[in-house]
């Protein structure tokens, strides 16, 4: 089991010699390395900074909106009444309504991903740690699928069991239109020589006419060929097919995307080889409107320190940019990207960037569609916010919501970048 927090902001799984080797090449190079652009007439904003107590700290996850503009989101932790997280909600001004806070037992602890809203206005996630049991000596507990009401109340649907469900459900829910939910656990599944803890799961959630939630495990991972550790959530598409990625395994042992058909048979879509087109997909993906699938690397491509990449239906993939020896335009992206309508990604790096020619704690890029990465902002881990870890989301004018994990008041923010 891997849990992001406090491991100096890196991904999960890093090989930390590997990681030391290509950064010594990095600095070696870097006053030689490519030229980064800079966006002119953005403007940032900070919405919210946590204080780290009991409004919470260290937001991982990304938040989402509704028509009126609110936003809501997680933290994963705190201190005070807060410290195993929290749910919150931002108005338009700013203000800050915290709808719920874990108790770190049976309800759950440390969300590290973003939530699900219904049309009633019910919020859905999970979270990493809490439920009780003993997990592989986590005695907190395998996480949570749970509910948090309008009201505030919270209902856990699904406890894991580090069994055969699967165990430290790391990303986030969807829900189709019959209201049942899917997600991946990182851990857990089928015993295997390749995962002694399991190598992690699909799981769908349904809800029965007595109102009890049942979990069935749509695939259980077996490291290879289809992968192991998937820390993301699924996207799917009109047929009902399901598409995803897995931090390691596939053929290749740097990770892997798949797909999954409605009655759970897995495909292999592709496998990462490292170089040149990167390892460790951290994040999960997005899709255009003719079906092709983008997303993130966190290492690997050309200088070790991340892609952004493009797949065809078909599995052909393209490395749409390797971040590049010069630390200005950042490095580690872990996030899931944002697509405009002209083409145009968006995306954070969880580290890098340029604060007065130094290195600064990560940053918020535009990739064009002939591959020019433009610089939308350098983090500062000051009033600004450090280490953004989650991806970015887009209103229809435009406008770039996002968190950072630290900075703020010391427990992060909520920011916005208008164009």
């Amino acid at each position: 089991m891997t849990n992001p927090k406090r491991q100096q902001r890196r991904i999960p799984g890093l090989d930390s010699q590997r990681v030391k080797a290509a950064l010594a090449f990095v600095m070696l190079l870097s006053a030689a390395g490519a030229a980064t652009a800079s966006a002119q007439g953005q403007s940032f904003t900070v919405l919210h900074a946590f204080g780290g107590g009991n409004d919470g700290g260290a937001p991982y996850a990304a938040v989402i909106r509704d028509d009126a503009g609110n936003l809501y989101g997680t933290t994963s932790s705190g201190s005070g009444t807060s410290i195993y997280g929290t749910v919150f909600k931002l108005d338009k001004s700013g203000t800050e309504t915290i709808l719920y806070v874990f108790k770190g037992g049976s309800d759950g602890s440390s969300p590290y991903a973003g939530l699900v809203r219904d049309a009633a206005g019910n919020l859905y996630g999970t979270t990493l740690f809490g439920g009780n049991g003993n997990c592989s000596g986590y005695l907190s507990g395998c996480g949570t699928v749970f509910k948090v009401s309008k009201a505030g109340k919270e209902t856990v649907l699904h406890t894991f069991t580090d069994g055969a469900d699967g165990a430290f459900p790391q990303g986030g829910l969807i829900r189709d239109a019959a209201g049942n939910f899917y997600g991946t656990a990182q851990s857990g599944g089928r015993f295997n020589t390749n995962c002694t803890a399991g190598c992690g799961t699909v799981f769908k959630l349904t809800v029965g006419s007595n109102g009890k939630w049942k979990e069935t495990v749509l695939h259980a991972f077996t490291n290879v060929p289809d992968g192991a550790g998937p820390t993301a959530d699924l996207i799917t598409d009109a047929a009902g097919n399901f598409y995803g990625t897995t931090q390691g395994g596939g053929a290749f042992g740097y990770g892997a995307v798949f797909k999954m058909t409605k009655s759970g048979k897995v495909i292999l879509l592709h496998s990462f080889r490292d170089y040149p087109d990167g390892r460790q997909p951290y994040a999960g993906l997005i899709r255009d409107q003719v079906g092709n699938f983008y997303g993130t690397t966190g290492f690997g491509g050309d200088y070790g320190i991340g892609t952004v990449f493009k797949l065809t239906k078909t599995g052909r993939e393209t490395v749409l940019y390797s971040f590049p020896v010069s630390f200005g335009d950042g490095y580690w992206p872990v996030s899931r990207l944002a697509l405009d309508p002209a083409g145009n990604l968006y995306g954070t790096t969880n580290e890098g960037g340029l604060i007065d020619g130094g290195s600064a704690f990560g940053t918020v890029f535009k990739l064009g569609k002939t591959g020019k990465e433009t610089l939308l902002h350098s983090f500062s881990d000051q009033a600004d916010g450090g280490y953004p870890w989650a991806g970015l989301i887009r209103d229809g004018a435009g406008n770039l919501f996002g968190t950072a994990v630290d900075g703020g008041n010391g427990g992060g923010v909520v920011f916005e970048i208008t164009p």
